[in-house]
């Protein structure tokens, strides 16, 4: 089944006030297309037993994520770095809020352990996220760079996705992220501008937007990628006006996955989008010029990074290619 997520665990997590008063929502009954199976796998239990031998986080078992037991299966495994409490209390998300057990430091042998992991894992493409650290100085940049450098010590032929927050109000702490090269950096806008308010009330459309349009400024050879969510309201000439800002800010891999809800406190789904749905908002996109699209229900930032990396890879020789005859 498709609900991977223990609700009496949920609710001893760390959650911020604004969660635990907001009244129940109702939680629509899963359509046969989002269904998956539980993880049960020899390849997912190995995956699990390395990630906890190394103290590790996975954004993969936070924020309950449905293709897990695929994944993991395949030792692929998103690795969250800062700790596993947010700043923020994003109202879809379900990796746990409040204040930070370290507030204001980092653990900082988790760079090493994280690069122990991928080389124990043997991984060809591997994906680094974190929660968001609005107590730190740098909103958590150092670390990343940190971990990409760690990284590219232990397993220098491993390419490196990273999924970052904003960096709101860092002053400049990006730079450094962009500057340590990884070779996707993804950043998601997640919902349409007019739904950030309840959505995703810390952050800022237009900030997040620059945020991309920024690694292109500074380094045009990284590849830039963004993700949606829908059904949480928002209209389809909605999404498109999104696909158009990504567009102008020069991303070049775009996914779109349904949202759904992980308890009764969190954002309530406004319908489940159907697959025929999500075909038409991939072919619009590939039509505006993104070089990458991935988009269906089930579709994470993740999921399948490492042979959507080496698709997008390929997209750009060939386009460049075209463009020299």
């Amino acid at each position: 089944m498709a609900n991977l997520i223990n609700l009496t665990e949920n609710s001893r997590k760390h959650r911020h006030p604004e969660k635990q008063s907001r009244p129940d929502t109702p939680l629509l009954r899963k359509p046969d297309w989002i269904r998956v199976k539980a993880p049960t796998s020899q390849g997912y239990a190995e995956t699990r037993q390395i990630v906890k031998s190394k103290g590790l986080v996975t954004v993969c078992e936070e924020a309950g994520c449905p293709n897990i037991g695929e994944c993991w299966d395949k030792k692929h495994a998103t690795m969250m770095i800062l700790g596993e409490i947010c700043t923020r209390a994003c109202s879809f998300c379900n990796v746990s809020t409040g204040k930070p057990l370290t507030p204001g430091r980092v653990d900082e042998d988790e760079p090493r352990r994280v690069a122990e992991a991928v080389a124990e894992m043997g991984l060809q493409h591997v994906v680094i996220t974190s929660v968001d650290r609005d107590d730190l100085t740098d909103g958590g940049a150092m670390h990343f760079v940190n971990t990409i450098e760690a990284i590219r010590a232990m397993s220098p032929g491993t390419t490196i996705e990273i999924l970052t927050p904003d960096f709101l109000r860092k002053d400049g702490w990006e730079n450094r992220v962009i500057d340590a090269k990884p070779d996707v950096f993804n950043h998601n806008l997640e919902t349409v501008p007019r739904l950030y308010l309840s959505i995703r009330p810390g952050a800022r459309y237009f900030h997040s937007l620059r945020l991309l349009e920024k690694v292109k400024d500074r380094d045009p050879t990284q590849f830039t990628k963004s993700g949606l969510m829908v059904g949480l309201g928002e209209t389809k000439e909605e999404v498109m006006q999104v696909m158009d800002d990504m567009r102008s800010a020069g991303i070049d891999f775009l996914t779109i996955g349904q949202y759904l809800q992980p308890t009764r406190k969190h954002a309530a789904i406004d319908r489940y989008v159907p697959p025929e749905e999500f075909k038409a908002y991939e072919e619009i996109a590939r039509a505006k010029g993104f070089l990458m699209v991935s988009a269906s229900p089930l579709t994470r930032s993740s999921h399948h990074a490492g042979e959507d990396f080496a698709r997008l890879r390929a997209a750009r020789e060939a386009k460049l290619a075209t463009e020299a005859v």
